[in-house]
């Protein structure tokens, strides 16, 4: 593999950086567990973790922090397989089973976040792999990288698909009660056998729904990135309305739909799948995103009318351009199972 060259890759492409760990710096496991089977770890320890976002990425901030590289959550579509290919390992099963771990994550958030350079900009999580994937409940980083954080009162956010992030919900609060701090999880849609076989490595729908519910709970407003939708597969008007009740029904502060996008890397993986699972569908897929990685800007404008509306209707509003990502501590007055609503600004 390669180690020694490798560069902070961002959200969409490598820097020109100096090398963030060399190769005498990383060792390699397996753990011989149920959870762990077929997995194997590189330990790596990491000389920067803030990731600066290419100024022409869609993205809606600068900075990221990725503890992991390579997800065990095995999203068919997911954009980050691509980057596997910087460590010349494969963007396949390999992207599932080989995690790289910044065991060193929280120290060096910690000293960076302390420079005086840094100006204490946002700082996006869960935005490239899942930071709360399976290698989470073994190395535990998020409780220090969100220590380190409300530490320094820095601006924050997570996205993730993993129920584990109520493990930390104490330190979540804790870190709302300093800084802004957004919360945010991923469901594009409920219909069990295609979770099954495009998100193998994810809890359910439904638990994924229940953080949102217990966020609501404690008194801290949780948004939904409905994604993907998946053409064809998860984008008939009632899996539409049934994922947006169900989104509502959770307590959701704001619901935001993003179409199926097939960078490359994610695309032959993603199409693979396809051919396998649904051939009929293959020519359509090959059609529709005949001109790049998006669909069709009246496909995506389509779905996102149909979402907003169902939003409305459900009560749940969608999410508004150029809004804080960010939750708040409840007011006094407020109980925490009536927190004040709050829109959130995702992808």
């Amino acid at each position: 593999m390669r180690w020694e060259n490798l560069t902070d890759d961002g959200e969409h492409g490598r820097a020109a950086d100096a090398a963030l760990f060399g190769a005498d710096a990383v060792i390699t496991r397996t753990f011989d567990t149920p959870e762990f089977r077929g997995i194997t770890f590189h330990e790596v320890r990491a000389r920067s973790v803030l990731n600066r976002v290419p100024g022409a990425s869609r993205m809606p901030f600068e900075w990221t922090v990725n503890p992991y590289r390579g997800c065990s959550h095995a999203c068919v579509y997911c954009f980050a397989r691509k980057t596997h290919s910087y460590l010349d390992l494969d963007t396949g099963i390999g992207f599932d089973t080989q995690i790289v771990v910044k065991v060193n994550a929280p120290e060096v958030l910690g000293r960076q976040l302390a420079s005086p350079r840094w100006q204490g900009d946002h700082v996006a999580m869960g935005t490239n792999v899942d930071c709360y994937q399976r290698a989470e409940g073994r190395y535990r980083l998020m409780p220090g990288i969100i220590s380190a954080l409300t530490d320094h009162a820095n601006p924050f956010s997570i996205l993730t698909k993993g129920t584990l992030i109520l493990r930390d919900l104490d330190l979540l609060v804790r870190a709302a009660g300093v800084t802004d701090v957004g919360v945010s999880v991923s469901v594009g849609f409920l219909d069990g056998e295609l979770w099954r076989t495009v998100e193998p490595g994810t809890p359910a729908p439904e638990r994924r729904l229940d953080v949102v519910r217990t966020f609501t709970e404690h008194g801290i407003g949780c948004g939904v990135l409905m994604a993907p939708v998946i053409p064809f597969l998860g984008d008939h008007p009632a899996q539409l309305r049934a994922t947006v009740r169900a989104i509502a029904a959770a307590g959701a502060t704001s619901v935001t739909p993003l179409t199926l996008h097939l960078r490359p890397g994610a695309r032959e993986w993603f199409m693979a799948w396809l051919g396998q699972h649904h051939p009929h569908l293959v020519r359509r897929y090959e059609r529709l995103y005949a001109e790049g990685a998006y669909a069709p800007r009246w496909y995506q404008r389509r779905i996102t009318r149909q979402v907003h509306e169902l939003a409305e209707e459900y009560g749940i509003g969608p999410t508004r351009a150029g809004t804080a990502r960010r939750i708040r501590p409840a007011r006094p007055e407020q109980s925490p199972a009536d927190p004040e609503p709050v829109q959130l600004s995702l992808m």
